[in-house]
């Protein structure tokens, strides 16, 4: 990490944790009742609800635009900031879940400036570091950080990939500069230390796989293949009238969104089992348009994607995976998702 440049780390600026699921929850628990985190919208779940089960707040997001290539409007950012002082920090999932977005190197740089300016401390959320394509390069928040405080939260479940080792760990940056953070930090340490260690098996192998000639090589193959599975996404989409589509640039996931007034919360689409027909439509009754057109996908395809609402999200639309290694069967599903959002919103 310190061959990188930019913010450096010694061995106990690294905390591990059982997963960086467990890191999360430490980071939202540990925060005062009435510090707020500001998040992006849509924002993976496991940072939105961690942040939104603290208090009864309305939860504070900046939007991530799907009709500018999922990128923030630092001002936007910026305005929020300016106005909501209980706000203490500011979070990011770089690469982004679900948008697939990377934050280009200047945004990145903007947002930590803002940070300066307001007294705040970043957390960059970045399981998906090293699986970035179609041009796109790691950037890694040690990297642009400067002087302001802040954490990176990494693990090897996504990259090796090794999910179920329950590997993560933070990377505390600048703790000392200042000390609320430091305590803040502290309190995180002190935490864990009350917990049975962290896995260590592993911790163990970390060394290892990372320096290891042909790990590079790993990560290489890894994103080159995900690079082509989400341009072949992009392409069966791109002619949908319907949604609104980028290309990704990080991860594994693909989001479809539809555009405005396109779902009525009416629409159905032909389930021909009775069992499964009547389920669905008892499950539809009240849920989000984008929930609904899931359930029927699910039913009369038996295709399973998320709706974007359930990524705290007023978007409507859907996040799909670029996971499965069969690329028959990958381009069959796509083919029926598309044409059963053609059937769906022509209802």
């Amino acid at each position: 990490m310190n061959d990188r440049g930019g913010a450096r780390v010694a061995a106990e600026d690294i905390l591990f944790f059982n997963g960086l699921a467990d890191a999360v929850d430490k980071v939202y628990d540990l925060l005062h009742h009435d510090a707020r985190m500001l998040l992006p919208s849509p924002c993976y779940p496991t940072h939105s609800s961690n942040e939104g089960k603290r208090g009864e707040y309305e939860s504070v997001q900046f939007k991530l635009d799907p009709r500018n290539g999922w990128l923030p409007d630092p001002d936007e950012i910026r305005f929020i900031v300016k106005y909501n002082p209980a706000i203490a920090g500011i979070g990011l999932i770089h690469p982004d879940n679900p948008s697939g977005m990377v934050y280009p190197e200047e945004i990145l740089r903007e947002i930590v400036e803002i940070a300066r300016q307001y007294d705040l401390f970043v957390v960059a959320d970045e399981i998906y570091a090293h699986i970035c394509y179609n041009g796109a390069k790691t950037i890694h928040l040690s990297q642009v950080i400067g002087d302001v405080p802040g954490m990176a939260l990494r693990g090897i479940s996504k990259e090796y990939p090794w999910p179920g080792a329950r590997c993560g760990w933070i990377e505390f940056l600048n703790k000392e500069r200042d000390p609320e953070f430091a305590r803040y930090a502290q309190s995180i340490l002190d935490t864990k230390m009350m917990e049975v260690c962290s896995t260590t098996l592993p911790q163990m192998s970390v060394p290892r796989v990372f320096a290891d000639a042909r790990y590079p090589e790993h990560l290489a193959r890894r994103a080159a293949e995900f690079e082509r599975r989400s341009n072949e996404t992009f392409a069966a989409f791109e002619g949908v009238d319907e949604v609104i589509v980028n290309k990704t640039y990080g991860a594994f996931y693909f989001p479809v969104v539809f555009k405005d007034g396109v779902l009525t919360g009416e629409q159905t689409l032909p389930i021909a089992n009775e069992k499964v027909r009547a389920l669905v439509e008892e499950m539809v009754r009240g849920v989000a348009n984008d929930k609904r057109f899931v359930y029927y996908l699910m039913g009369a395809e038996g295709i399973c994607v998320t709706p974007l609402s359930g990524f705290h999200s007023s978007l409507d639309g859907f996040r799909m995976t670029s996971l499965e290694p069969d690329d028959a069967r990958r381009a069959r599903t796509l083919s029926k998702i598309t044409s059963a959002i053609r059937r769906y919103t022509t209802a």
